[in-house]
Order: C-alpha cells, then structure tokens, then sequence
C-alpha cells in the first residue's frame, strides 16, 4: 500500500494504512446514506484538473507527521509526486515550506483536511515537548505519559519523540505503576510492591508522596519511583535519600513555569500529561495553485 512509515512505531502497534483509510473514510462518509463521496470537490473541480500545492509552517514550529500527511495524498492519487522537505523533529520558522505537492486536485481537495489535522495535532504536541525540554535546561529527561486520545497514543507518543522527549509505559502491559489507589488496596507501600515482585513483574514503577514511603517501596523491590506533587525543597531531600539506587521521576504540578526548578532538584525524569493532553494544534497551512491541462 503507501511506502510511508513513522519512525519506531512497529507495524504491529500502529497500522499506517489502516489509519489513514478509516481517516478518509469517516470524512467521507463511507457506508452512509448519500457518503462515500467529495460532493463539493466532485462537482466543482473537472476529473482530470491537477494542482500543485506547498505545505507551510504559519509560526515556528517542531515538525512531526509529515510521512502521514503524505501518505494521506498518495492513498488517493497514487501517481502523485511528494517530496517532504523537512525531517520530523525539525525546529522551523514561520514560513518554512514543509511539503510540496503535484497530482489529481480532486484528491489534493479531498485528502487536505485529513492530512492537515494530523500535522497539526502532532507538531502541536511536538512544539510544546520542545518547549519543555528547552525550560529544563539540560537538567533530567522529559517524559510523557498515558493522558493521550484513545486510539492515537502511539502518533501522540511519536510526536512527544519528536520534540525531545522520551516515552513513558505505552500501557498497562510493559510496566506496573503502583500508584495511592493500589496501596490503598494492598495496605502500603512495601506489601503493594512486594505482590507486583512476586508476580514476576519485570519493571515496578511505584508513586510515593511522603519521604517515609521511599525506603518501603525500595526495600520491596520497587525499579523507579515516582515523587508526586513535591516542591523543589522536598524533591532535594528524596533524591538525597534515595541515593541513585533506582531513577526518581518527579511529576504533578509541572508547567513551563515551574519545570526548570523541578529538574534541576536531581530527579532522573520528569513526566509532563499536559504534552499529549493539551497541546494546541501547531498552525500549518497548504495553498494550491492550478496547473494548466497539459502540466505534469
């Protein structure tokens, strides 16, 4: 089908085509009464009219979703030539040309929606990750989380990639994160790590609040610790007590504010959800300009 891919998404966890024919599908109303058509696009542009287009970024931008975009045009013209101009990850400037487009109009027409959505959506989220890694600083990495759309957390998680960040769990499969309703459960700390261990748990992630939980959750078996919603003064005092013997993540109460202070305290990560859960959409345009019959 397309010769697009997104870059350590693996075909087992994220169907490209699939996606890409459900997008166009739900805008064209496939298997409603009166759908399965660009009524607006059919009726105003002749079948064999072609056009050729340039994708743009209005404001600066970090790139993410441009080989999606693509592959949005190319399922509906496959003989349409596209070249991406920018790699993903890419910081640009207002203007940067990021894709140029020749092909079928009606395609162009009809694919552009879908296409710009999904650039937008995912440089959003990729401009805001960049933004957070710059206020750190240097200091710690920037981690995402499970606060995503369902159905896009692995585009959303590629994008966070694509801004600097790195991935935190994909789900509830790859990591147990023991957090206050799970110790409210098991009655504490130690016994709640303790029976994930016991379990065979290969990767033990548990949130502490209160510096008298660290050394349970340790002592149980806990591989990375999660500091909920401590200030600067209290996350020093935890990784002091923590000693480097497993990361510290600190997480709850970050912004662009605040997140340079967090950091530099000597935690290993820092989770932001606001990455995947409110980006707004990064403002990236497409103009078309109509070529005459015999161009191409």
């Amino acid at each position: 089908m397309t010769a697009y891919s997104l870059a350590g998404i693996a075909p087992a966890a994220f169907d490209l085509d699939a996606f890409v024919e459900a997008t166009l599908a739900e805008d064209l109303g496939e298997g409603l009464p009166g759908g399965g058509q660009d009524v607006t696009s059919q009726s105003v542009i002749d079948a064999d009219a072609r056009f050729a287009g340039v994708m743009d970024a209005r404001h600066a931008v970090t790139v993410a979703g441009l080989p999606l975009a693509a592959a949005f045009f190319a399922r509906l013209d496959p003989a349409m030539e596209i070249e991406i101009l920018v790699e993903e990850g890419a910081q640009v400037g207002p203007g940067t040309a990021l894709m140029r487009l020749c092909g079928n109009a009606r395609a162009m027409l009809t694919a552009e929606r879908s296409a710009l959505n999904t650039v937008q959506h995912l440089s959003g989220i990729a401009t805001m990750t960049r933004a957070y890694v710059d206020a750190m600083g240097g200091h710690a990495t920037l981690l995402d989380t499970r606060k995503t759309i369902p159905g896009l957390r692995h585009l959303e998680k590629y994008a966070t990639r694509q801004g600097g960040a790195q991935n935190h769990r994909m789900g509830l499969w790859d990591a147990a994160m023991i957090k206050d309703n799970h110790v409210l459960v098991a009655g504490g700390v130690g016994p709640a790590v303790a029976r994930a261990r016991d379990a065979g748990v290969a990767q033990i992630i548990c949130e502490v609040d209160r510096l008298d939980q660290i050394e349970p959750a340790i002592a149980a078996g806990a591989h990375h610790l999660l500091l909920d919603n401590m200030g600067p003064a209290m996350l020093r005092e935890a990784v002091a007590l923590v000693a480097g013997r497993v990361p510290t993540e600190a997480s709850g109460g970050v912004n662009l504010d605040t997140i340079g202070a967090i950091a530099a305290t000597g935690v290993t990560y820092v989770s932001v959800g606001r990455l995947t859960q409110s980006a707004p959409a990064a403002d990236v345009g497409l103009d078309f300009t109509p070529l005459a019959a015999d161009a191409g």
